[in-house]
């Protein structure tokens, strides 16, 4: 990221910083906080449990459950059935677990093109060199809309003004015309809700609705997502939209129980209304056990970015401080057990300085820098690598690092 970047992702986050200071010292929301601690705490330590209760449930709902070890079996899974499908166009929502297994990426190869359509998500697909995203849930703050005019109008062969209102008329619209036939969706999830056989999503913008509605909808979902009742899964979903967005509730949320029925003639069980034919759940473990057995404090995680945004580290430095879609502290720490990036952490270990401010600002209090301190204690620098020492001594020495 270049200083510009930098800048105008800080604006950003100080945005979304103020917007949010009286809903954290609302009485209710400390009380959410307690509670979805604890439902975070039972998703991973009673994970097995609750995994083959969601596998049952969603079963018996009429759902196709798949479990893929590694994202190596998830991409094959989800292209078998894009190519039953004989589709070369998907929709896809934002999704961290998506990008995680690089679905986008694999599917172009296979000569299917995903069409992003989160509007933030989609800026960055247009921007294609240097588009890894800043925030979980605000994938573009780093970029001004000057900058997204010139993306929108480089890409798209257009001269539109640097209008917000206008950017996202026009990525809409190409959007909606893009996947008009489409009929394969693909998204990720919030939650599982094991009990009920659930799955409920989040959104401000509605894209997820329109993926949901195609003929096939897939969702890849971690298996940390994994929570026993819908009431749990909502108690989250709102939670994150106050740390994320510093509004009190998101303008959609939905739960998807199964395919599409109605009852409406003679109450007898019709599939195949408005809604998707055939819902698929894939499972993602690619790391995660692992990390349950290691750092489980660090799935607690809702998802929500608060510890980005108040990270010295990061503000200074941006996405540099993390590894794909996992940013900051908690991603470097949670990277070294995700299958397909754990030999590129080491790099991001030593940035972080302990301060400990991410723990401050956790919704459920993730003691991140401990983490990080045990994984450094493990790791083959240890603690601190030599180089700080090198650059203690020459401070002590000449007063200066340089």
């Amino acid at each position: 990221m270049n200083s510009d970047e930098i800048r105008i992702m800080n604006k950003s986050f100080k945005t979304l910083v103020d917007k949010r200071k009286k809903l954290l010292n609302d009485p209710q929301i400390k009380e959410l906080e307690e509670k979805v601690k604890n439902i975070r705490k039972r998703g991973i330590e009673d994970n097995r449990e609750l995994l083959e209760a969601a596998r049952q449930s969603l079963k018996k709902n009429g759902v196709d459950v798949f479990f893929a070890e590694d994202d190596k079996q998830a991409r094959d899974i989800i292209y078998n059935i894009v190519k039953e499908e004989k589709e070369d166009v998907v929709g896809k929502s934002k999704s961290n677990t998506l990008r995680e297994i690089t679905i986008s990426d694999f599917l172009k190869l296979k000569g299917v093109e995903v069409v992003e359509t989160d509007l933030g998500d989609r800026i960055l697909q247009l921007k294609e060199t240097n588009n890894e995203p800043t925030h979980p849930t605000g994938p573009a703050s780093h970029l001004d809309v000057e900058h997204i005019a010139d993306v929108v109008n480089s890409a798209m062969n257009l001269n539109i003004k640097p209008d917000p209102h206008e950017i996202m008329n026009v990525i809409r619209e190409d959007v909606k015309e893009k996947i008009a036939n489409s009929n394969v969706g693909l998204s990720g999830a919030n939650a599982i809700a094991s009990q009920d056989g659930s799955i409920v999503f989040v959104h401000n913008e509605g894209n997820i609705s329109l993926v949901s509605l195609m003929k096939t909808h897939i969702v890849v979902v971690g298996i940390d997502k994994l929570v026993e009742t819908i009431e749990d899964a909502i108690s989250i979903a709102k939670l994150e939209t106050v740390y994320a967005t510093g509004s009190k509730i998101t303008s959609y949320m939905n739960i998807i129980s199964g395919p599409s029925k109605t009852a409406d003639i003679e109450k007898k069980i019709l599939k195949n209304m408005y809604g998707a034919w055939k819902v698929v759940v894939i499972f993602l473990d690619n790391g995660r056990s692992k990390a349950m057995k290691n750092i489980k404090e660090s799935l607690y995680c809702i998802g929500c970015g608060s510890c980005v945004v108040t990270c010295p580290v990061y503000k200074v430095i941006g996405n540099e401080f993390g590894f794909n879609n996992y940013l900051g502290g908690r991603g470097v720490a949670i990277s070294r057990f995700i299958k397909n990036m754990d030999d590129s952490f080491d790099s991001g270990l030593y940035k972080c300085t302990l301060c400990g401010l991410c723990t401050l600002n956790c919704p459920v209090t993730i003691a991140t820098n401990e983490i990080l301190e045990k994984i450094r204690t493990d790791h083959k620098q240890g603690t601190y690598p030599k180089i700080h020492d090198e650059i203690k001594d020459k401070i002590k020495k000449d007063g200066s690092p340089y």
